[in-house]
């Protein structure tokens, strides 16, 4: 697009930047609203976790087979087709009167976004032609992507009080419609290239993922002996397995494989994952903490969350910086290692404890977050040829969705399983039966009471015990999550540090033309 007028080219950036906005924001901002989701569709925390697992997991599942579909018929044409079923899913959870409705809207939303976000890195790239300028691109539709996962909370939070919680997915629909309009008008148009699409990929990959998430999010109510959790841990397993052995053998997978043997890809792609892994995992519970154990309304939950998305605008612009000038090593392993000490502080503090003594560890997050979104864009761009940009984007968008996923499932495990032990004692000793457990172990989401909030209608003492033991899960989710966070920055830090030209790394590699570029 060498002849693009600069106008067009700040139109397509603001287009490609809303789309990814929305595809970011809708990863957290229904998480403020699950606490009033739970009161009116009656859920209890495992159908809480569907409703965020639903879009995150069909997304992870799909976002490879975009990228593969975007080659064959246009990146463009599939950007705009998955903005218009994200827009149109959007509309179906709004109008969702159960449970099993505002999952299966939350589905649609996850496909339309597996389907526009593998094109927009290589979009961006066909748009923003000159180095600098491309960098310079990238950094802000970096830094967008990032506050939509920060800014999700702080406007959900009123719009959830004010009008609902539908009101978080209509705000979807107008942008979803004019994004279309603008998408069709001002972005570049990409020929097509004969692209076989792994159908047989697709098929075990969505299966393995699909049962394992299953596994891990009933394991706590079912018990992890129960033979239908073991038999789908066991398939998943099974069925993931075979899906690697699958894209060995293809000339043209979903899935690039040879990208992971690039070890500075490697580290970007590990960055990604655990971010969400930690990150998503973790701030999925806090809302359902605020409203349902501290009484916060959903405004001020929403807004104790401003301190992050400060640091995050703060921090997109400066990672970029940093990557340009040092490489994406020192932001990258930065970023991980701020996260890992925001979430270990914020265990540290208890149901009693003021806003402002655990301040610190909400910037630290922030900040942290910020850090890592531009450095895992530019390392992918600068190791990967054009031609492999849209394959290795969809990668990086597939690992970070799915660590959202897994850790929102096994961190909520570890959360549930804790809960369910320290209630179990607390309730014994109170004299509740042991069939009543299950039931109260949902008074955090409202679902116990009917409808009626956090203050319901459960006992002083038996309200007492589930906020102790809610909090008590909180904190051990957290601490795991900080844990895998430190582990990953030194993982990260070695895996950059080895990273060569790959043409010095892997001279004999057959597709070793492909992969451009040293990341230092």
């Amino acid at each position: 697009m060498e002849g693009t007028s600069a106008r067009r080219k700040r139109l397509a950036l603001l287009t490609l930047c809303v789309a990814m906005f929305m595809a970011m924001l809708d990863n957290v901002v229904v998480n403020v609203a699950l606490p009033r989701i739970g009161q009116d569709l009656d859920a209890g925390i495992s159908g809480l976790q569907w409703v965020a697992e639903g879009y995150s997991l069909v997304y992870a599942a799909l976002v490879l087979t975009g990228g593969a579909v975007g080659d064959r018929y246009g990146r463009t044409r599939m950007f705009v087709l998955g903005l218009g079923l994200f827009t149109a899913g959007s509309a179906l959870a709004a109008l969702a009167g159960t449970i099993e409705v505002l999952v299966g809207g939350r589905m649609v939303q996850g496909v339309g976004a597996a389907l526009l976000t593998p094109g927009s890195l290589t979009l961006l790239g066909h748009v923003f032609t000159d180095e600098r300028e491309r960098t310079r691109a990238i950094g802000l539709w970096s830094g967008v992507s990032a506050l939509g996962l920060s800014i999700g909370p702080v406007i959900g939070g009123p719009m959830v009080e004010h009008l609902g919680w539908a009101s978080v997915f209509w705000i979807n629909v107008p942008i979803g419609v004019v994004g279309v309009v603008l998408a069709a008008k001002v972005l570049p148009g990409i020929p097509p290239r004969a692209r076989r699409i792994d159908f047989g990929g697709f098929a075990l990959s969505a299966a393995g993922l699909g049962l394992l998430v299953y596994a891990l999010i009933e394991g706590p109510s079912r018990g992890w002996s129960d033979s239908l959790v073991v038999g789908c841990g066991a398939a998943a397993l099974a069925l993931l397995v075979a899906f690697l052995l699958l894209e060995l053998r293809l000339a043209e997978p979903m899935l690039e494989l040879r990208l992971f043997r690039d070890s500075a890809l490697n580290g970007a792609l590990l960055s990604g994952f655990m971010v969400s892994f930690g990150m998503f995992g973790a701030l999925f519970f806090l809302p359902l903490m605020m409203q349902g154990v501290l009484g916060w309304s959903p405004s001020g939950a929403a807004y104790g969350g401003l301190p992050m998305t400060a640091m995050l605008v703060v921090a997109g612009p400066l990672s970029g910086r940093l990557a340009a000038r040092y490489g994406p090593r020192l932001p990258m392993v930065l970023g991980l290692a701020l996260c890992a000490v925001g979430l270990g502080g914020l265990s540290l503090y208890g149901d009693h404890a003021h806003y402002v003594e655990y301040l610190w560890t909400l910037f630290t997050l922030g900040f942290g977050m910020g850090l890592t979104f531009t450095p895992i864009s530019i390392a992918v761009l600068r190791r990967v040829a054009p031609a492999r940009t849209g394959m290795a984007s969809a990668t990086v968008n597939t690992l970070r969705e799915l660590g959202g996923v897994l850790g929102i499932a096994v961190l909520g495990a570890v959360l549930t399983n804790r809960m369910t032990d320290e209630l179990t004692s607390a309730l014994h000793q109170l004299g509740v039966p042991p069939g009543a457990v299950g039931p109260i172990a949902d008074a955090p989401t409202g679902a116990a009471h009917g409808g009626g909030g956090p203050a319901g209608a459960l006992p002083a003492p038996v309200q007492q015990a589930v906020d102790g033991a809610f909090v008590d899960g909180i904190h051990l989710a957290l601490r795991c999550g900080s844990a895998a966070l430190a582990v990953t920055a030194v993982l990260v830090a070695v895996l950059l540090g080895r990273a060569r030209p790959i043409a010095q790394a892997d001279p004999g590699a057959a597709q070793a033309e492909e992969l451009a570029g040293a990341n230092r």
